[in-house]
């Protein structure tokens, strides 16, 4: 007579068989959606300052938009600023963090410079800008061994040094190429193990996705409007 099979083990077979293929499947999937092997190999302004990340994503989109009409949007990305152009029910009901997407381009943030914050949160959470290169290329980073910025889930003793980079590539001149990368290292621990690669890194996919996507959908949405001589959209 054939055992039955307990519920017990037939749950630890499907938890199993979920991790393998999140493991093998999923997550190279996400850590570098839409970029080609060229440029996740790419090395790029500001990977020195995360010489040795523990995560390391690099997304792209192709934007069928001039550069120049690409960069404002990525100018003013921050809390209290343009937004980033995500899931607002997510980083509003969940995070609460008081974020409004913008659609249209903000004038007075149209120039950022190396070491302003980034703002990240309402209460002045933020990371600095590293490297910019106007109309090409945006760098943040923080490193909380200098900064000694609060981090949310830090425990005593942890660190937490990350970079988030935007860079732009003119594809002729009616396309871009926007490629978005992520390098991140912090103190080894099982907590942070967990956290990080069960939590943060899928959580950080999932925004980064719609974001380009959001970038995108603007950029080209301004285009057609100036291709046709109107105003862009307020």
């Amino acid at each position: 007579m054939a055992r039955r099979s307990s519920p017990f083990r037939t749950l630890a077979l499907w938890v199993a068989a979920g991790a393998a293929a999140y493991i093998y499947i999923l997550r190279p999937w996400h850590l570098r959606w839409g970029a080609t092997d060229e440029e996740v190999e790419r090395a790029l302004p500001g990977d020195e300052l995360v010489p040795q990340p523990k995560i390391k994503a690099t997304h792209a989109v192709t934007i069928f938009a001039p550069s120049g009409k690409v960069w404002p949007w990525i100018a003013q990305i921050g809390q209290g600023r343009g937004g980033f152009y995500s899931y607002t029910w997510i980083e509003n009901r969940l995070l609460h963090l008081d974020i409004q997407n913008a659609e249209r381009i903000l004038p007075e943030f149209q120039n950022p410079k190396v070491g302003e914050q980034i703002p990240l949160a309402p209460n002045g959470f933020g990371v600095p800008i590293a490297i910019v290169e106007p109309g090409r290329t945006l760098v943040a980073h923080g490193d909380t061994r200098v900064s000694q910025s609060p981090f949310p889930n830090m425990q005593p003793g942890d660190f937490i040094n990350a970079s988030w980079g935007w860079y732009l590539e003119p594809m002729g001149e009616r396309a871009t190429r926007l490629i978005e990368r992520e390098r991140i290292d912090y103190s080894p621990s099982l907590y942070n193990a967990i956290y990080m690669r069960a939590f943060l890194e899928p959580g950080a996919f999932l925004m980064a996705r719609k974001m380009l996507l959001g970038i995108k959908q603007r950029a080209e949405k301004w285009t057609t409007w100036s291709a046709k001589g109107r105003a862009a959209p307020a």
